[in-house]
């Protein structure tokens, strides 16, 4: 990635104002997965190592304008503070006189963490006069949160144009693992994509169809797909408005020579729902009455004959209803086989994330992407306007 990272500059003495992704899961105030926060830490300890004071901004759900009390940071400081090994303190807004003298008093090597950002509509409004505000509060800006890079916020673009920029370690990643895949992929290239609907990911089936070599679709989405084919496929979901984008697709593929491997058996059930006693049907029609929630056993072996001699895989979206472990096992084979591909595999997306970490192979995967919206829209090509901020 052609820009600054932390690794360009001199933070010593220097306070340095760090854009992370602590959007975590809480449960009664606590914690229930610290991801997001340990895979900001490289970034945090890298700076504090060499002598800088930390001013860390992040958003927490979507209090919308509000100051609600559920939303609050503060939830976050102890962790932060056990994780880092740091002194952290606690601003009492975002913005303003207070949170300046706080800031202008910080020693090298302590935190400050601000309050939710998203508790001003000036935030999520890129509005110039709060980013003005919050870049009083810093030397330098450091972007490290990914996952709200395709924002134009006040706290993700806006502060990059009026304090010397970089990006943290993660964002650096990140953007490297995708330029790779993107830019120059090695062969063959395997793009597996799953999910409910097509209408969600066609722009990344239509942005990769010049680069990958092979497409696995799986979910939800690949009825569309099989219908169009003419096969039967029972209650299963289907979008219509997507019928003739779904036809263009695999015409485009056929022509380019790229293979499109979609569900050749099935696990079904008579309803959608956790309870439903799961039925195998060894083939590619769905009877009528029935939906289908997962692949089946010949679909994993065609998958797992394109992923043997694959260099790049990537993995965005389910391959059923995975979070009902009856209709779990289609996407846990496929998480394995991914795992064991020996070329370089990246998973991005929220529900695939979700699913390498249920299975516990995140360690066993190259790259997995804290970015489920950002992730999603570097793949269909589009400009993530955090990242390009930092480039310019």
């Amino acid at each position: 990635m052609a820009v600054r990272t932390i690794n360009d500059m001199n933070p010593a003495g220097k306070r340095v104002l760090v854009r992370v992704d602590f959007n975590v899961p809480l449960k009664d105030g606590v914690i229930t997965d610290d991801t997001r926060m340990q895979r900001a830490l490289p970034t945090l300890k890298s700076l504090l190592d060499r002598g800088a004071s930390l001013v860390v901004m992040s958003h927490l759900c979507r209090p919308k304008g509000e100051k609600k009390s559920e939303f609050s940071l503060s939830q976050l400081k102890d962790h932060l503070a056990a994780l880092t090994g740091a002194e952290v303190l606690m601003a009492p807004d975002v913005v303003g006189d207070e949170v300046e003298a706080m800031a202008e008093a910080l020693k090298s090597g302590q935190i400050l963490l601000l309050e939710n950002t998203r508790y001003y509509k000036e935030e999520t409004a890129n509005d110039p006069e709060f980013c003005a505000k919050l870049a009083k509060l810093g030397d330098f800006y450091v972007n490290d949160a990914f996952g709200t890079a395709h924002r134009a916020h006040a706290s993700t673009e806006g502060l990059a144009k009026l304090l010397p920029s970089a990006a943290g370690l993660l964002m650096e990643k990140e953007c490297a693992f995708f330029d790779k895949v993107l830019e120059n992929p090695e062969k063959p290239f395997v793009a597996i994509i799953g999910g409910a609907k097509v209408s969600s990911k066609i722009a990344v089936l239509e942005s990769l169809l010049d680069k990958a070599d092979a497409f696995v679709v799986g979910g939800g989405m690949a009825y569309t797909f099989l219908k169009e084919q003419g096969h039967t496929v029972g209650k299963s979901l289907v979008e219509s408005d997507y019928a003739e984008t779904a036809r263009n697709f695999l015409a485009k593929a056929e022509e380019k020579g790229v293979k499109v491997l979609l569900p050749m058996d099935h696990v079904v059930a008579s309803e959608f729902s956790e309870d439903a006693a799961p039925e195998a049907v060894d083939s590619v029609d769905v009877p009528e009455g029935k939906l289908a929630l997962d692949v089946g056993p010949k679909t994993v072996a065609a998958v797992t004959e394109l992923l043997s001699n694959a260099k790049t895989v990537v993995w965005n979206g389910p391959m059923g209803v995975f979070e009902f472990d009856a209709f779990a096992k289609g996407t846990l084979d496929v998480a394995h086989k991914v795992a064991e591909c020996a070329g370089t595999t990246v998973v991005g997306g929220g529900d695939s994330v979700a699913a390498v970490n249920k299975f516990n192979l995140a360690d066993k995967i190259d790259h997995v992407s804290t970015g489920g919206g950002a992730s999603l829209e570097y793949l269909e090509g589009k400009a993530l306007p955090g990242v390009v901020a930092l480039k310019e």
